[in-house]
């Protein structure tokens, strides 16, 4: 019948435990990579943002919370499993109206996962040849230390190290 069929011509796949182990190729490091906490998507009409996911897509959404620091406004829209980021300029210098002359309708600014010990992390980076764009953590969104790596670094992606 059918099902022997397709035992017959199902091709023929090797696991992981028959092949040598994942995690045997990752060096021990001094720090841990956590979950993703949240994905950052620059915007240029904030309002418009927060409808879309809280009226249209049913999300739970943040207030808008001013960061002069960083130079943008943000939202946090709910997810579950993690975050989205809303961002929008504050001032001109932002970063965010810099990355919003470039892509006009907005578009993914950011990656951010969690790490165990940033300052860790960035000892052992910078020993790698990684770029970080700070030569010490900022407090972020969420009250806690970030830093950013240099997306050429990172296959194009800003990626933002946030302390867990």
């Amino acid at each position: 019948g059918l099902l022997t069929r397709l035992q017959t011509s199902a091709p023929t796949v090797r696991t992981l435990s028959s092949s040598k182990s994942f995690s045997q190729n990752i060096p021990s490091c001094l720090w841990k990579l956590g979950r993703l906490n949240h994905v950052a998507i620059a915007v240029p009409d904030l309002e418009k943002a927060r409808c879309l996911y809280r009226d249209v897509l049913g999300a739970q959404v943040s207030k808008t919370v001013a960061l002069p620091e960083h130079g943008v406004y943000t939202v946090f829209v709910e997810l579950g499993n993690t975050k989205l980021e809303l961002l929008h300029p504050l001032g001109e210098k932002s970063p965010i109206a810099s990355f919003l002359q470039k892509n006009k309708s907005g578009g993914m600014h950011h990656i951010c996962i969690e790490v165990d010990d940033i300052k860790a992390a960035m000892t052992e980076l910078k020993k790698k040849q990684m770029r970080i764009l700070s030569e010490e953590p900022k407090i972020g969104a969420h009250g806690k230390p970030v830093i950013f790596l240099h997306p050429k670094d990172c296959h194009g992606v800003l990626v933002e190290l946030e302390q867990a």
